[in-house]
C-alpha cells in the first residue's frame, strides 16, 4: 500500500546509500497545500493522470507532480519558442510573426514568460493558445512586469505550469531545471536570438536529449545575440525564416514515423 511504501522509505534510502532519511510531508501540510493551490485557482496534476501533458511524461526525470492553472487541449501539437531577454526590435517582430502563424496553424506556443523573445511569443499567441512555464511557484511571477501577461494567458484559455509548490521563490539554478519542461512539452524548440552562453542554448541541448526538433532563426554575424543561433544552424538545427519551415519539417517527421510503423521498422 502507499502507507507501507512511506513507512519503508527511510530504510530503503539508507540502504541505497543515502546519509539522511527523507522528510515525509504530513497529511496536514499536504491538505494545506492542496487548499492553497485551489484558492489560487490552480490544481495539482500527477503523472499518469489524464490532464498531465502528453509529451512531458516521456522525458527523463519527468515531474511526478505539476501545479497547473488554466486550460489546455493536451494535444502534442506544441512548439516552444525561446530567445534573448534583451531582444532586438527585429527579433521581437519575427517572433510575433512566427508565433502568430503557428497559432493559426493549430500549434500551442510554449515559453518561459521571460522578457524579450518569451514575452513576444506569449503575446502573439494569446488568442490561439500559449503555455508559460514557471521556474518558481505559480504565485511568484518573474519578472513581475509580466503579471498582467500571466493573467491574460489564463483569461484567454492558456495555461501556467510549474513543478514547484506555491511559495517557492525561483533561484538561479531553478531556471535551467525549468527549461527541460519548456522543451519537453512540445515537439520542437525554436530559438530566436541567443548568445553563445545563454539559457536558450541549454533549452536547445535539452530538446536534443529529449528527441525533439531544434529550429533556429539566423542573424547577423556582427550581432552577439545571433552567435548561439548561428552556431545551432551550423551544428544541424533547421534554419527558419517563417512558420511554414517548422510546419513542413514536423509534417515530414510524422510521415517518417507513420511509414516505419506501417512497415514495423524502428524509427532512426
Amino acid at each position: 500500500s502507499a502507507q507501507n511504501a512511506l513507512d519503508a522509505l527511510p530504510e530503503l534510502t539508507l540502504k541505497g546509500g543515502g546519509k539522511t532519511s527523507p522528510k515525509i510531508t504530513s497529511v496536514f501540510a499536504a491538505e494545506n497545500e492542496i487548499a492553497r493551490t485551489a484558492q489560487l485557482g490552480a490544481r495539482l496534476v500527477a503523472i499518469g493522470e489524464p490532464d498531465y501533458p502528453v509529451l512531458l511524461q516521456h522525458i527523463d526525470a519527468a515531474p511526478p507532480l505539476l501545479v497547473m492553472m488554466g486550460n489546455d487541449d493536451n494535444s502534442d501539437k506544441k512548439i516552444a519558442i525561446v530567445g534573448a531577454r534583451n531582444a532586438s526590435a527585429a527579433g521581437r517582430k519575427i517572433t510575433m510573426n512566427i508565433a502568430r502563424d503557428l497559432g493559426e496553424a493549430g500549434f500551442c506556443i510554449v515559453s518561459g514568460l521571460a522578457r524579450g523573445i518569451d514575452t513576444a511569443a506569449h503575446n502573439a499567441a494569446l488568442e490561439t493558445g500559449t503555455i508559460a512555464v514557471f521556474a518558481g511557484g505559480l504565485d511568484f511571477i518573474y519578472p513581475e512586469e509580466n503579471s498582467a501577461l500571466a493573467q491574460a494567458i489564463v483569461d484567454n484559455g492558456g495555461m501556467l505550469i510549474s513543478e514547484m509548490k506555491l511559495g517557492h521563490e525561483p533561484r538561479a539554478r531553478d531556471f535551467p531545471r525549468r527549461n527541460r519542461l519548456v522543451s519537453g512539452l512540445g515537439r520542437g524548440v525554436l530559438v530566436i536570438e541567443a548568445a553563445f552562453r545563454s539559457g536558450s542554448l541549454i533549452t536547445a541541448r535539452l530538446a536534443l536529449e529529449q528527441d525533439r526538433e531544434v529550429f533556429a532563426v539566423p542573424g547577423s554575424p556582427m550581432d552577439p545575440r545571433a552567435g548561439g543561433t548561428n552556431r545551432l544552424i551550423q551544428d544541424g538545427a533547421r534554419l527558419v525564416i517563417r512558420a511554414s519551415d517548422i510546419i513542413e519539417e514536423l509534417a515530414a517527421a510524422v510521415d517518417v514515423i507513420w511509414i516505419c510503423a506501417r512497415n514495423d521498422t524502428r524509427v532512426p
